[in-house]
């Protein structure tokens, strides 16, 4: 049987029914939910902390604007938007064991009153055109059926001068790390997750994912065929992960 493109899409390296893909998707951060950062931790080094401090610097937070967190998880960007004195934050997220997570963050860390919390998918957001004022998404697009369809999302609810920031894993820009970043993904990691959180196939699904992710180029031109203008890209740890920027003028 041969996959038809408009209605097989990846999971990882195989093709799976375009319908099925989100079952799966929350099947796996169910899974690892629970160990959530701990996974981020196995994934990059650690180094996705420094990540998240550059992403939130690049949002630019302040107290008369609102964010909008998609895949906002257990709350690491829309958190570090807050300290940072940004101003009310949404955070989204299709699946409910993340956002629960989330809201026990917020309540933990004294941040109910300035965060709320939807389950939503990113690709049909039940929110009002030009609503907020930053758009995010971090470690989440690469798990999303149609990411073109999430990019048109953003732009959409963005008020006219408001920015959406990407943070993912991306395209490797120094040769010599590729061998190096290849066996930690593909041999260790798969181990690291059967042993600590006794489940590899997530864990495996995970780098598989970001293989499949677009480039910075072709993602820079995906924002720019879903509206957003001004694209850039910044490439961090040599191309490990990127910021992808855009505007809706």
């Amino acid at each position: 049987m041969t996959d038809n493109p408009a209605t097989t899409v990846d999971f990882g390296y195989r093709s799976v029914d375009r319908a099925e893909k989100a079952g799966m998707v929350k099947a796996v951060f169910d899974s690892v939910a629970p160990r959530y950062d701990l996974m981020n931790d196995l994934m990059s080094l650690g180094i996705h902390r420094v990540w998240k401090r550059i992403f939130i610097g690049d949002l630019q937070p302040r107290p008369n604007r609102t964010l909008l967190d998609l895949a906002g998880g257990t709350g690491d960007i829309g958190f570090g938007w807050l300290k940072r004195g940004g101003g009310p934050v949404l955070l989204t997220d299709i699946n409910n064991a993340m956002l629960s997570a989330g809201r026990d963050r917020a309540l933990n860390r004294g941040f109910a009153n300035d965060a709320g919390f939807i389950v939503a998918d990113a690709e049909a957001l039940p929110l009002p055109d030009r609503c907020v004022d930053r758009v995010s998404i971090a470690f989440g697009l690469r798990n999303c059926t149609d990411k073109s369809a999430v990019l048109r999302e953003a732009r959409r609810v963005l008020k006219p001068g408001g920015r959406f920031l990407c943070l993912e894993f991306s395209r490797v820009t120094v040769h010599a790390l590729t061998p190096v970043y290849d066996a930690w993904s593909f041999k260790v990691l798969p181990r690291l997750g059967r042993m600590v959180a006794g489940d590899a196939d997530s864990y495996r699904y995970l780098a598989e994912s970001i293989r499949t992710f677009p480039d910075q180029a072709t993602l820079a031109a995906m924002m720019g065929q879903a509206g957003l203008a001004r694209v850039a890209v910044r490439n961090l740890s040599g191309g490990i992960a990127a910021i992808h920027s855009g505007w809706r003028l």
